[in-house]
């Protein structure tokens, strides 16, 4: 009977082989359901490890510690596909080391990802811890969003302010109002809107505190216009222009 049933399911695998292939493995912890297909089990506690590292870090660094915790049917989710080729087949961009989708708290990768620990999963799990903080109806600049996320990854942080000083020495700094205004970032723009977001964050953070930029979550999470909410927050500030105007003082310190 056994090797009956042994050899059926060889026939099912052999007839249909994505089904036994594609089957997930479930490693389980605090704040993460991590899936995997082939993974190193070693990869697999990394993946664990730094995600739960880094949940706590940005957590901390947002002044997010008080709200809702990750925590049973609450826990976000990671999926380890086999290789690229199987990642890129789940449909995510061929380009790509690593995905997220903030509203699913999901996030996606392969074991081979270049800059997956240092880069990929601080970002994405930026993106997610501040999108469900603030909610996903706000009408949030990009650069706020984005900038949230690149603050998270230490290296790029660290070396934001040096690559916008350099856009300012060249003449390719865009002010704060037009920041403001993109939508969509043009693929020559990247480095220099990533870079100009980060910084712009760290500046927010850095000098005013976390405190403020929690109230300006929070006032955004209640649904107040973003500009509004900018200025109640940072009363100092009149506009957009008078931000901007301080950042770059900030710069040139």
């Amino acid at each position: 009977m056994k090797r009956l049933f042994l050899f059926t399911i060889f026939i099912f695998c052999f007839i249909r082989p994505g089904l036994c292939e594609d089957k997930w493995q479930e490693y389980r912890s605090l704040h993460f359901l991590i899936y995997y297909k082939d993974a190193p089990r070693d990869f697999v506690e990394a993946v664990q490890e730094s995600a739960e590292d880094y949940y706590q870090e940005i957590t901390q660094e947002l002044g997010f510690t008080r709200e809702k915790s990750w925590s049973f049917d609450e826990r976000a989710k990671i999926y380890i596909y086999r290789d690229s080729d199987d990642y890129i087949k789940s449909g995510q961009a061929d380009w790509s080391h690593g995905a997220a989708i903030a509203k699913e708290k999901t996030i996606r990768t392969f074991p081979q990802a270049s800059g997956f620990f240092d880069t990929t999963l601080p970002h994405e799990l930026g993106h997610i811890i501040f999108r469900e903080f603030v909610g996903f109806r706000s009408n949030i600049p990009l650069w706020m969003d984005e900038g949230v996320a690149m603050y998270q990854e230490k290296a790029k942080r660290w070396g934001a302010n040096q690559a916008v000083r350099g856009a300012i020495s060249q003449g390719a700094f865009v002010p704060v109002p037009e920041l403001t205004d993109v939508q969509r970032v043009e693929k020559d723009f990247v480095p220099l809107f990533y870079a100009e977001s980060a910084s712009l964050v760290y500046y927010l953070i850095t000098e005013f505190g976390k405190y403020k930029f929690v109230s300006l979550c929070k006032m955004l999470k209640g649904g107040t216009r973003f500009e509004n909410a900018f200025i109640e927050t940072y009363s100092r500030f009149k506009d957009f222009k008078d931000v901007n105007d301080s950042w770059l003082d900030y710069l040139n310190q």
